[in-house]
């Protein structure tokens, strides 16, 4: 896919690709940190059709949104034929006592077996992370492990 990346003088920059659907579909990243989401048309990029303002946080949870899924559709694939084994997405809430600390607070892996083998954020994967990744709300945990390890590691997640 072939992103055009734009640079919009006083404002920041325009980065968009066309759809199948003959649109232009991209975000404008604004040099004070905020983001707008932008629907435009194929042959006039310049004919914005819908604009939508995204906060920092705002942002980094629609790239969660699109970004995880493939990743954890990625690991289902490769863990189909395993008996027993499952992958899943755990959020960092606003309100997890996580938020903020590193992923060795979790003590996930004694405390559930499973592991933890990747972090998103803000659409961007950090796969394998160490005991001292800072976790963040808004952050998904991908998972790997039993039903059971996976329900006990969501609660923590929750309630610590």
């Amino acid at each position: 896919m072939n992103v055009d990346v734009t640079p919009l003088p006083g404002i920041g920059t325009r980065q968009d690709f066309a759809s199948k659907a003959g649109r232009r579909i991209g975000v404008v990243n604004h040099r004070d940190g905020r983001f707008d989401l932008i629907v435009s048309k194929v042959d006039d990029p310049d004919a914005c059709t819908a604009s939508i303002p995204l906060t920092p946080e705002e942002a980094g949870a629609l790239a969660n949104l699109l970004g995880s899924p493939q990743l954890v559709a990625a690991l289902d694939e490769q863990q189909r034929d395993v008996t027993g084994i499952s992958t899943k997405q755990l959020p960092i809430g606003p309100h997890s006592p996580f938020d903020g600390r590193t992923l060795g607070d979790t003590a996930m892996r004694t405390r559930t077996g499973v592991s933890i083998v990747a972090v998103v954020r803000a659409g961007t994967a950090h796969p394998s992370p160490g005991p001292e990744f800072n976790l963040a709300g808004g952050d998904l945990l991908v998972v790997v492990g039993t039903s059971e390890g996976l329900r006990k590691a969501a609660e923590i997640l929750e309630r610590g």
